[in-house]
């Protein structure tokens, strides 16, 4: 084969970046993919920001994505590199059917959302799909998303701040003045370890990421001092 056809053949590949903080991981999909007709695996990446200079560097058309690692999590990094690449297709592959991870990857932009109980021709489909311009989404995911549709609107819902305890609220109104941890704890005479604490509270019960987010829902529903 001369040096043009390699070219273009190279070129013919779907070309995937690996994200996973375990090896193992990386190196059973990277020997399964690279056997698959028309997929090469261009990277491997052990955390986001791995994940995110390789991405540069590559060009990838689709990115397997784990949810859980050190550092910048697979949500994040879903929203930053989808940032840089928007043409790029990013597959959730992961364990996590928690809906406190499962939106919000989707709403950073995830175009599709598989276990890692998925078998290999199943990843490869879906591989294949994405570069396509079509999601897919494991079947619970789907079972998942279609119920919240079928839940009462929002206006109708009960809030989410509801949820919270009464220390919570303290703290979200801390956090919604751009105060930080040892701020709040100086401010409401805690320890840091326990503002840290009712901070993780909040955002699972909010449903945000960030201290931003909460700020925001908080101004948002007039909680905010």
């Amino acid at each position: 084969m001369g040096a043009i056809e390699q070219m273009e053949s190279s070129e013919a590949y779907i070309k995937v970046l690996l994200v996973d903080d375990h090896e193992m991981v990386r190196i059973g999909l990277a020997a399964v993919l690279n056997t698959e007709e028309g997929i090469e695996v261009v990277g491997e990446a052990s955390n986001g920001m791995e994940g995110i200079r390789l991405a540069q560097a590559y060009r990838p058309d689709v990115v397997l994505m784990d949810l859980v690692m050190d550092g910048m999590d697979g949500i994040e990094t879903t929203r930053k590199l989808l940032e840089l690449y928007p043409d790029c297709k990013v597959i959730v592959l992961t364990s996590y059917l928690d809906d406190n991870k499962m939106y919000p990857v989707i709403e950073a932009g995830a175009f599709s959302y598989l276990l890692k109980t998925s078998r290999a021709n199943e990843i490869a489909d879906a591989i294949r799909a994405a570069a396509r311009g079509q999601s897919v989404l494991e079947s619970q995911v789907a079972a998942k998303m279609m119920n919240r549709f079928r839940q009462p609107k929002a206006e109708t819902a009960k809030p989410l701040h509801e949820l919270l305890t009464e220390r919570e609220m303290d703290v979200l109104k801390c956090v919604a003045k751009g105060q930080s941890n040892q701020e709040v704890a100086e401010e409401l005479f805690i320890g840091i370890k326990t503002v840290k604490f009712h901070v993780t509270n909040i955002f699972a019960k909010l449903g945000v990421d960030d201290r931003t987010q909460a700020a925001i829902y908080a101004h948002k529903h007039g909680l905010a001092e």
